[in-house]
């Protein structure tokens, strides 16, 4: 008796048109449904565990990164941070570096102002405009327990058919902006040693915020 062709198809090929399929899904979604999609997942999540991530900050540091992670751009994030001024000196080990020291600021930033806020409804607003080809704006509010709305505005651009996060601005506050003010800043305390930036770059991000420059 011959085997239906579907029953002998080898796994792997199996598993290969899954994973085609479920990546076109993902290309598809417009930048406004990334957000909606992503952030939709982090409050909730947040919601349901607020009381055990403050007790302990890194669980939630690493529940976002496999969250949200793969929705920034933290490539091009990075290289603004840094600037071509200091980026085109950098060796490709000193972007990695940077990369991946970036990111773990970045959640770290993020989570703990999440962990003091306590939100109460996140909207996400329709388009002003509609969305560009490359890049566009998604905007949000996000209520709080004293009945303020606070606006929240996310910078998205389409990378290899996915859209990811660029920027950030918090009821106006350029969190972009920021970040290379202090990155500028860190290289002139250290002297233009771009590996001291690059070593110290979590910590310094960690001091600054607690002394509520960033």
């Amino acid at each position: 008796m011959t085997k239906p062709k579907f029953l002998v198809m080898p796994l792997r090929l199996v598993l290969l048109a899954v994973l085609t399929v479920f990546s076109g899904l993902l290309q598809a979604q417009t930048a406004h449904e990334t957000v909606e999609r992503v952030t939709g997942e982090l409050f909730a999540d947040l919601n349901a565990n607020r009381e055990l991530y403050r007790q302990e900050p890194q669980t939630f540091y690493d529940a976002m990164d496999r969250l949200i992670g793969e929705a920034v751009d933290v490539e091009g994030v990075a290289r603004s941070v840094m600037t071509v001024r200091y980026s085109r000196r950098a060796t490709p080990e000193q972007m990695q570096r940077f990369q991946d020291n970036f990111k773990q600021s970045l959640m770290q930033f993020y989570g703990n102002a999440l962990l003091e806020f306590d939100n109460k409804g996140v909207r996400i607003l329709p388009p002003a405009a509609p969305e560009g080809e490359q890049r566009t704006e998604v905007r949000m509010e996000v209520a709080g327990k004293d009945g303020a709305v606070h606006p929240v505005s996310y910078t998205m651009v389409k990378i290899e058919g996915r859209w990811l996060l660029r920027n950030v601005i918090i009821e106006g506050i350029n969190l972009g902006k920021l970040f290379r003010d202090q990155f500028a800043e860190a290289m002139q305390r250290n002297r233009n040693n771009l590996d001291a930036v690059i070593d110290n770059w979590v910590d310094s991000v960690a001091r600054a915020r607690k002394a509520g420059s960033v």
